[in-house]
Parts: structure tokens; sequence; C-alpha cells
């Protein structure tokens, strides 16, 4: 079991995810030999919504997501690279042959609800099991072991490849009863192994940058929305990682709140180097930060484009049919 499922279980109390303020310090060698399955939760969504939390910040599976596909070999200039219609359990995603996502490219994925484009995500941050197809990470086969096919990757590679990419979700999922630099410092900590000192000065340096360097000892319950978000997106930040992901990052903010937020992931497509896939319904906001914009509807990308070609004048009828229902028509 991974230690951090060993961590969340001596944390929280076993009638479900209650912070236990006595319990400060990390599992005893006695308590490392429990198991987070042996945790009573409130039910069985709540434990696969943390385990798939945990997933993605720390990298590390609490949980067991079902099967793997079979993976064959690929070129290896693309940052990600999807390969026969990936399917998932929920829906058919990525059907457009071969679509692939450059190293810092900006790519914007639209579409209305259940299309597919949080999916595309979820796969990447193997949330989310498929049932066919290839992915591939920077040439790298995400769900088999290099030069393996036929051999389902191990949890070593795995955790190998989630270092990689970052993922900042819908709800923050901050950890409660930490502060936001701890928030941030804990994955590098606990899975990098980056010294203290280090971690600690990386994530005042992230905490600045997003503009919370006077907020660093302030708990998620004294952050504003916008506020919680920036931290989330340092904690992604604070992994280094190759590719970073968005998964509708200012939908559950009140309006005023969601400019400083765009503000963040402006500055970071315009300073840096990541590969960057971002879910939005914000269309002046993927005008603005897409060097390409990817249209989805039931699970298949049907269109895609600069933002010029896709936004102003789209191709197919699904397209404009969906870019004017977001202008009242």
């Amino acid at each position: 079991m991974a230690e951090l499922g060993l961590v969340l279980e001596a944390q929280y109390f076993d009638d479900g995810l209650h912070w236990n303020p006595r319990c400060r310090h990390w599992p005893s060698p006695l308590d490392k030999r429990r198991r987070l399955c042996r945790m009573k939760w409130k039910n069985s969504s709540e434990k696969r919504e943390i385990s798939q939390i945990v997933t993605a910040v720390f990298g590390i599976v609490t949980a067991d997501f079902g099967n793997r596909p079979e993976i064959g070999h690929d070129e290896t200039k693309c940052a990600v690279t999807f390969v026969r219609n990936g399917r998932s359990r929920s829906t058919e995603t990525c059907g457009h042959d071969r679509p692939k996502y450059a190293k810092g490219e900006k790519v914007v994925l639209i579409g209305s609800s259940g299309s597919g484009k949080s999916t595309i995500l979820r796969i990447l941050m193997t949330l989310e099991e498929i049932q066919g197809g290839e992915v591939y990470v920077d040439g790298e086969p995400l769900w088999h072991e290099p030069g393996k096919p036929d051999k389902r990757a191990s949890e070593a590679y795995l955790r190998q490849m989630r270092t990689r990419i970052g993922m900042v979700f819908q709800q923050f999922n901050l950890f409660p009863h930490m502060t936001a630099l701890r928030n941030v410092i804990e994955a590098p900590l606990r899975v990098l192994k980056v010294p203290r000192k280090d971690a600690e000065a990386r994530g005042r340096e992230l905490l600045e940058r997003v503009g919370l360097g006077d907020r660093m000892d302030n708990f998620p319950a004294q952050l504003s929305g916008g506020q919680q978000q920036r931290v989330a997106i340092a904690r992604a930040l604070a992994m280094r990682p190759e590719i970073l992901l968005f998964d509708e990052p200012t939908s559950a903010l009140d309006p005023e709140m969601v400019g400083e937020v765009q503000n963040v992931i402006r500055e970071l497509a315009e300073e840096s180097e990541l590969t960057m896939l971002i879910v939005t319904h914000e269309m002046r906001f993927a005008r603005e930060i897409a060097d390409r914009v990817c249209f989805l509807d039931k699970g298949q990308i049907i269109e895609e484009g600069s933002p010029a070609e896709v936004m102003r004048n789209p191709k197919k009828e699904r397209t404009q049919a969906f870019l004017q229902s977001l202008h009242g028509g």
C-alpha cells in the first residue's frame, strides 16, 4: 500500500474524511502496517475521489482503477500522442487520427458537457482506465513499460511517469489541515525526497509567483476560492512537471475571482515551456492563451486549428452550433 494511503488512514477518523487535529505526525511503523482499504468511508465514491486526488497530487495510487490496455510502439516527437482511438470507461476519446500535443504547446479543449474533454486529462493522469488504444508521453508509453507492449506497467513505472504530469482540478482539492505552503511542499518532500530547506524555498518562490507571498501560513478555509486555486497551481508546479493539465480551473469560482486565476495561467503560458492542456468554457480566455483549439463532441475531436480558425470561422456545423449557443444564438 502506498505511503500516502497509510498517512491518510493515520490522519483521518475511521468514520469518514474528518481531520483529526490530534494527529499531526507521520505514522509509526505499526501504523504503516495498516491498510487504507480497511477504513470505513462514508461511501465508495468518496474513497475513489480522495484516491484520485492523491494520485494527481502525489503520483501515488491508493485504489484500484481497473485493468489497463495494451500498448504498442510509436514515434517520439510529441509531448503527448494518442493512437488508435483510445477508449475510456465512459467515452471513446481521441477519435481523431493520432491527436498529438507538441512540447511547449498550449492546447485548449472545448465542447459541451460530457463530450470527453476532462476524460482526456484523466487518462493522462491515470485516473481513468482506457480499454484500447495507445497513449505516449514524450515518446514513452504511459500504460505499459517501454519495449514490453504485453506487460502492464509496474506501479514504480507509473509513479515515475506521473511525476512528469501535473493537474489542477475544478474544486481546488487542497488538504484542509495544511497551510498553503505545506500544501505546496508536501509532494516534493514525500515523493521526490527533496530536502525540506529546498522544498520550502521552492514553495515560497512559487507562492510569490502566483501572488500569495503574504498567505503562505494560511489554511485553505482562510483563503478565497481564487486564492485556493492559485495555491493548487503552485502545488502542481512544485513537482516540476513537463505537462500541466487544467480541468476547468475557473468553473468553481465567483465571477470576480476568475480573472486572477486566468492571469496566473496566462503568465505561465507566456513565460514557461510547459506543455499545457486546458479544458475551459471561457471562450475569450481560450482565444488569448491557446496555440491550438480542439472541439470535442461525443468523445471525438471533430475540429481543430488555431483559435481564429475554430472560433471565428468554424467549418463543422456542430462546432458552429456550440459556439452560437455560447453567444445566445
